[in-house]
């Protein structure tokens, strides 16, 4: 098998951490991924922490990540570099 594929099953239960502030964002099974129709990763949505709440809306405050600020993917982390403002 090759070394260098990842499966998403694997990938779900890695932590995302991002590089600027060493902020970690919860696993990627807990968040969504937008995919092309080539099946090409473009975007992590990061939701927010489980169970908050936006003041104004009952929705939870998401972030699009481009998948072109993520810089590794470890073997058990996804290290991205955002300097935009996340809700954590």
């Amino acid at each position: 098998m090759d070394k260098k594929r990842k499966y998403f099953s694997d990938m779900e239960k890695y932590e995302i951490i991002n590089i600027n502030d060493g902020d970690k964002y919860s696993y990627l099974g807990h968040n969504d991924v937008i995919i092309d129709e080539d099946g090409n990763l473009k975007k992590i949505m990061l939701g927010g922490s489980e169970g908050k709440i936006s003041l104004f809306t009952n929705k939870v405050p998401t972030v699009e990540i481009p998948w072109d600020k993520v810089r590794k993917i470890g073997s058990k982390t996804i290290i991205i570099d955002f300097e935009g403002e996340l809700d954590k």
